[in-house]
């Protein structure tokens, strides 16, 4: 699903209105007609309901007015407040101004009609938020920031038109008050910072609302940001013909483990097993193979050269390469350790690998972001990082990932030409020609020590059924979150830990295979 960023919006905008010729005024009444007759649908008819319409002085208070009038047209008390002064408003919000009347709108101009604003709320049906749109950023100061924490306080329900006033738009991040929403009916395209926290606990229920945006006006913006779906998820799936055999489904090399890490080398590699690939090879210190045998029943374990640490050597390049001769995709990196020798063995592979390859732990701790985008090897890369690797990978601090998850997934995924996962609160994908996915599956049950071990085994398996590299990463993701859900459905949030996720990848795939099917 298309989802646009407040400065997409904008282009978009004026794409419709500077190139297409469609009309400010007919795009504003769209949105305001559109959002009343989703009112209608949702609460019923508004004859004598009490509502309450809080305008900003800009293109959101313009669909303030829309909503208004027609709101009156149909009978429903309404009280109308501006948070400034009618002088200030101008363009396609002062016409529809001017058009509801002298007297219609009352001016938050000093504490008295605030009081009454907040009087008027307390009494209303519904309460709508009409004062900061996408365009938004910053914290709401003064008048606005007031009159967004009154509404927060009305203990009424507050629909909020096109983004929840005191958000922004892009990142999804509410820097000061923020109206937190019952409905949000936003226009035209859902906003990427829905989807990011903490936008998407400010939103409520999400309508959008159709304003009459052509087709080509999108073509011509050329829109890159994508919410993932389960239908669109479930059309990714590869086929698994019936008269298949295990060279079919992939050959997946799983590099990964040291002393104390075997777990995460068993849950990668088992991972892959449950997500479908034909056959599973696990490559560890040799010390540790009689452990990952008794753990793995359906997985091929190979012993290769460690260190006097017991983590794997630089000298066991040659028995890796010998295991990639056959491989259609390679996981790289869950538990191998920071061992120096181990990281020098992570650098040969990187810089000569031809086939597809998912690299994630200490795979990314061994690589830079330079490295990476100088090698000479071919074969495509998916980056699986947590906040924490990608700073020590990208050079970032891990709270300015937080802020800007996007933007710096889009930026490392272009300078290494990789595809770049950046998992967390949610969980983005990136690939090197700028488009990004959300995935809007998983929970907090997955911050748990093991759980980006089993994405990884996920990712692998679908690189190695010939998937694009975005494609096995978002499918990945989605997938990996369903099972986190599945597995908290079960087991709880608190309780549950990657085995659980693990065992839950089959039921997940249940359900994607049967939304395939509708």
């Amino acid at each position: 699903m298309k989802v646009v960023s407040s400065e997409g919006m904008r282009a978009i905008d004026s794409e419709c209105i500077q190139e297409l010729g469609i009309p400010g005024l007919k795009l504003m009444e769209s949105a305001g007609v559109g959002t009343v007759r989703f009112i209608e649908r949702e609460l019923g008819s508004q004859a004598g309901k009490k509502i309450t319409i809080v305008c900003g002085k800009g293109n959101n208070g313009g669909d303030g007015f829309v909503i208004a009038r027609e709101l009156k047209a149909r009978h429903a008390d309404v009280k109308v407040y501006l948070a400034g002064h009618a002088n200030d408003v101008g363009g396609d919000a002062r016409s529809n101004l001017d058009r509801l009347g002298p007297g219609n709108v009352i001016e938050l101009a000093d504490g008295r009609s605030v009081g009454e604003l907040v009087e008027d709320m307390s009494k209303s049906d519904l309460v709508i938020d009409a004062v900061f749109g996408t365009g938004f950023v910053g914290v709401p100061r003064g008048l606005s920031g007031t009159v967004i924490g009154q509404m927060n306080l009305c203990g009424r329900p507050v629909l909020a038109i096109d983004v929840p006033s005191g958000l922004n738009a892009t990142t999804g991040v509410a820097e000061g008050e923020c109206v937190r929403a019952a409905w949000t009916c936003t226009m035209g395209l859902p906003k990427t910072g829905f989807f990011l926290w903490p936008g998407g606990t400010y939103v409520g229920r999400l309508h959008v609302v159709d304003i009459g945006i052509p087709a080509k006006a999108l073509e011509s913006v050329g829109v890159r940001d994508n919410v993932l779906t389960m239908e669109e998820v479930a059309a990714l799936l590869p086929d698994r013909p019936e008269d298949a055999h295990k060279g079919t489904f992939g050959k997946i090399v799983v590099i990964a483990g040291s002393v104390g890490y075997t777990g995460a080398a068993a849950l990668a590699a088992m991972s892959a097993a449950r997500s479908g690939a034909g056959l599973v090879t696990l490559g560890s210190p040799a010390s540790l193979n009689d452990i990952l045998e008794a753990k793995l029943t359906e997985v091929i374990t190979r012993p290769l050269p460690e260190t006097e640490g017991r983590a794997l050597a630089a000298a066991a390049l040659d028995d890796v390469r010998s295991m990639l001769a056959g491989a259609d995709a390679v996981a790289l990196g869950p538990g191998l350790s920071r061992d120096p020798s181990t990281e020098s063995l992570v650098h040969a592979i990187v810089e000569e690998i031809e086939v597809p390859c998912v690299i994630d732990a200490d795979g990314l701790n061994a690589l830079s972001t330079d490295r990476l985008a100088g090698r000479r090897g071919t074969g495509p890369i998916v980056l699986t990082p947590h906040p924490g690797e990608m700073a020590r990978f990208a050079g970032y601090a891990v709270g300015e990932i937080g802020k800007r998850r996007e933007e710096i997934a889009r930026a490392v995924a272009e300078k290494t030409r990789s595809t770049v996962l950046l998992k967390g609160a949610p969980t983005v994908v990136a690939d090197p020609a700028g488009e990004l996915f959300v995935n809007p599956t998983g929970n907090c049950g997955l911050a748990s020590g093991g759980t980006g071990d089993v994405l990884t085994g996920i990712v692998a398996a679908f690189l190695g059924r010939s998937m694009t590299p975005t494609n096995a990463a978002a499918l990945g993701a989605f997938v990996h979150g369903l099972a986190g859900d599945i597995a908290a459905s079960e087991k709880g949030r608190t309780g549950m830990v990657a085995g659980d996720v693990m065992d839950a990848l089959p039921a997940a795939f249940l359900k994607l295979e049967s939304a395939g099917t509708r």
